[in-house]
């Protein structure tokens, strides 16, 4: 929107204030300007490009109620918005008077102090403090006699403000015009010509004030002269003018001086009374009080050296004669400075809020100082009196920079209260103190931290699917988006299989959990690394790193393989009963493949037919003769034998022998070695010992014809057995085994010692023909096979009747 503005050329004057690090622009304007008059480009005066002021925030600082001014950014002029009254403005008559202001701009930040001188026009006519003025003269009054007369007020100043005073015309009167020490105009009226009351008892006069303003302004008073009676002596002061020195701030009451005016003449004619003149401002009499009886003057209002520096009292003493004298004396009070004022500290522009990686070296506020005091007592300095880590930097005499002068960190403070403190030089010293607030934004520079960089975790086999594991959480002290954590699952192959099919993470709060079930026979430890990423920009993380510990269960019953059962858990052995103390009459073995610590197996007996008979072994689980038969013991033996786990609740197994004793001496084998048994005679009958040694023959032959052929063939190699890691839990001896297995567990010792397994199963539909798999102890998982299998042909026992089981 485009209006019309009246331009004045402002007149420019600058001035370069060396020594100090800013500088003050002056202009000179005259009052009452229209608004929208331009002042002056300040782009082209303080050296700104025009094409980035637009973009840059501009302020205007002006030390003053109303906004008078105000910048075009667009132009970088500086215009009027309101009208200036340089009466309003300037209370005092005093020829300059100046609008200072601080041109703030912003990014970068410079600051531009600006005096604006105020040139006065004349637009104030003189006017009279009272339009009618009365005076009463003496008739006696002898020709030069002067009269005051109260002075025209103009609020204009210089040549503008009264100039001269002109009276209507008198044949009896003039007036005489004084200049003050201020520069104020004042007026007597003087007698010319000695007065005849009875001739002219009244002389009605017209006093006329003009300024020396062009065109010329005026104001008038009347002015009415009484004519008295004779008094012919006034009262008269021992000198016309007095000085007097007081401090300001001076206690109320407090006497200044006693003036003493004396008057020659006798009676009421002599008593004197005091008071103020017309000269004496409405001001000073606000401060000051005249007894009128005594003449003493006394403080009652505040003295104020910033307000006024020194006061103007006129007093005149007048007599109470039936026509009053007077006569006049000037009181002039100077006022000395004490330190009453504090200092003043004004923020002119600061960041309230920063990043915490501001660098050091950056200027956070600029902060004014000032005191109305003079001398050292308005000599100001600012500081700083805590430990943080800012400094001050003076720039000028009144003004200082509030500095960053080391790395801030806003997880160890996140703001500051800064107080800033500006003292004074006087004695003593005032001081006031201002705190400014700066908080710290955050920035991304904190990793996300585990508690621990090594997690050990315990789970037990058998889990169900989707458990949770544990809570990995991290801390990060940044805040909002730095400090929002994400989790992550380093990925990571084991045997073949991807860690994320194994286990899952919540991504927000760092809940582990097991996506399958874990059996401790198969793994039993995993070691993989989490990771924490913030949500900052650039993203930071950490990572630490998690053993899984499978923890075993007691989950596997003990299998007994041997003796071998063919069908349930019965198992028939057949034993000469001719069998010697301590002869092992079977052997029980149970494996487990639970760890070892479940997998420690004990035997014992659940039944026993004749307890006193045999024993068991419950580490080994062998099976012993405590005596030799008699003939008193039943021919059937049944024992019931558990196994039992050392788990917790234990698990167990069971295997039920059936042992019979027979009429007959039988060859038993162990580690594949031929020993002869002794048998009893349980007749004295020759038949009997006649069968018993051919059946011992016969016996003797095949078991030699069958251990030829097993030297001549050569195993082939087994695959690997069930998994276990429990051996037999005892050392399996050489001994004699009685029974028609003799064969079978003579194997099995030697394949023991080779390291391997050894396990019977019967061949369906074969007879007698069993299937003997040698298995290699292993952890890896495989099944019997069949090529890997000795196959064995069972004998007839002579004299038994039946195939061996």
């Amino acid at each position: 929107m485009h209006r019309e503005r009246r331009f004045f050329s402002a007149v420019f004057v600058f001035y370069a204030l060396w020594g100090s690090a800013l500088s003050v622009t002056r202009y000179s304007i005259p009052e009452e300007m229209e608004r929208g008059s331009v002042v002056s480009n300040l782009a082209a005066d303080l050296g700104l490009e025009l094409a980035g002021l637009a973009h840059r925030e501009v302020k205007l600082d002006i030390f003053h109620s109303k906004k008078y001014l105000d910048v075009n950014k667009k132009t970088g002029e500086l215009y009027i918005v309101e009208k200036i009254d340089r009466e309003y403005l300037c209370t005092t008559k005093t020829t300059d008077c100046f609008l200072k202001l601080d041109v703030i701009i912003e990014s970068p930040l410079r600051i531009f102090n600006i005096e604006l001188g105020i040139t006065d026009i004349n637009d104030n006519a003189p006017h009279f403090r009272r339009d009618r003025i009365e005076l009463d003269v003496s008739e006696s009054a002898s020709p030069g006699e002067r009269f005051s007369l109260p002075n025209a007020v103009d609020p204009d100043v210089g040549i503008n403000t009264v100039k001269t005073y002109q009276l209507s015309a008198s044949e009896h009167f003039t007036i005489e015009i004084q200049t003050g020490s201020d520069g104020t105009k004042y007026v007597d009226l003087v007698l010319t010509k000695a007065l005849d009351r009875e001739e002219h008892a009244v002389h009605n006069l017209i006093l006329t004030a003009v300024d020396g303003g062009v065109p010329s302004r005026s104001g008038t008073a009347n002015i009415i002269v009484r004519v008295l009676d004779t008094n012919d002596n006034a009262p008269r002061f021992d000198r016309s003018i007095y000085s007097v020195n007081m401090t300001e701030n001076t206690p109320i009451g407090t006497l200044v001086m006693k003036l003493n005016a004396t008057d020659l003449d006798e009676g009421p004619n002599a008593d004197i009374t005091y008071s103020f003149t017309l000269y004496t401002s409405e001001r000073t009499q606000y401060v000051f009080a005249l007894n009128p009886n005594t003449g003493e003057i006394t403080v009652k209002g505040t003295i104020d050296y910033e307000d006024i520096k020194f006061y103007e009292m006129h007093v005149e003493a007048k007599d109470k004669g039936q026509h009053p004298l007077l006569s006049q004396c000037k009181i002039v009070v100077d006022v000395t400075d004490t330190n009453d004022n504090y200092p003043e500290i004004t923020v002119k522009s600061y960041k309230r809020t920063v990043n915490e990686n501001i660098l050091v070296g950056t200027v956070i506020a600029i902060v004014g100082i000032s005191d109305r005091d003079t001398g050292d007592n308005g000599k100001v300095s600012l500081s700083i009196n805590q430990q943080v880590p800012f400094v001050l930097n003076k720039s000028s005499d009144f003004h200082y920079e509030l500095i960053v002068s080391e790395p801030l960190d806003r997880e160890k403070v996140p703001e500051y209260d800064i107080t800033l403190v500006v003292t004074d030089g006087g004695t003593p010293s005032l001081s006031d103190n201002e705190t400014i607030t700066l908080h710290l934004l955050d920035v991304n520079d904190n990793v996300p931290l585990f508690p621990q960089s090594f997690y050990t975790i315990p789970v037990m086999e058998n889990n169900a699917p989707g458990a949770l594991l544990s809570s990995l959480t991290a801390f990060d002290p940044d805040l909002h988006e730095n400090q929002y954590l994400v989790y992550f699952i380093i990925e990571k192959e084991i045997v073949n299989t991807s860690m994320s099919m194994l286990f899952s993470i919540n991504p927000e709060n760092g809940n582990l959990y097991a996506l399958k079930t874990f059996d401790y026979e198969i793994e039993k430890e995993f070691l993989f690394h989490i990771e924490a990423r913030d949500s900052g920009v650039p993203p930071l993380s950490s990572n630490m790193t998690v053993h899984l510990i499978i923890v075993d269960q007691n989950d596997n019953t003990p299998v007994i393989v041997s003796p071998w059962r063919a069908h349930g858990s019965v198992v028939e052995e057949k034993i000469p009963r001719s069998t010697d103390k301590g002869s092992l009459v079977s052997k029980v073995i149970a494996i487990d493949t639970d760890s070892v610590q479940n997998s420690r197996i004990t035997y014992q007996f659940l039944q026993v037919t004749d307890a006193t008979l045999f024993s068991l072994d419950q580490y080994n689980g062998d099976i012993r003769t405590m005596r030799m038969f008699s003939y008193r013991d039943p021919r059937h033996q049944r024992l019931v034998v558990i196994a039992k786990d050392n788990g917790e609740p234990a698990l167990s197994a069971t295997v039920t022998v059936k042992l019979s004793t027979v009429e007959t001496a039988v060859k038993a084998y162990s580690d594949m070695t031929e020993v002869p048994l002794e048998y009893d005679i349980f007749s004295d009958l020759n038949l009997y010992l006649v069968i018993g040694l051919g059946s011992v023959s016969f016996l003797l032959l095949i078991t030699v014809l069958v251990t030829c052929m097993l030297k001549c063939q050569k195993p082939k190699p087994s695959k690997a057995a069930p998994p276990s890691r429990n051996s037999v839990n005892s050392t399996l001896a050489d001994s004699t085994l009685v029974s028609n297995d003799a064969y079978w567990y003579s194997l099995f010792l030697a394949e023991t010692r080779k390291g391997k397994l050894v396990v019977r199963q019967p061949v369906p539909k074969a007879g007698s023909r069993y299937i003997v798999s040698s298995i290699p102890r292993s952890t890896g998982l495989t099944e019997t096979s069949d090529s890997a299998a000795s196959t064995l042909q069972g004998s007839t026992i002579t004299g038994s009747g039946s195939s061996s089981s």
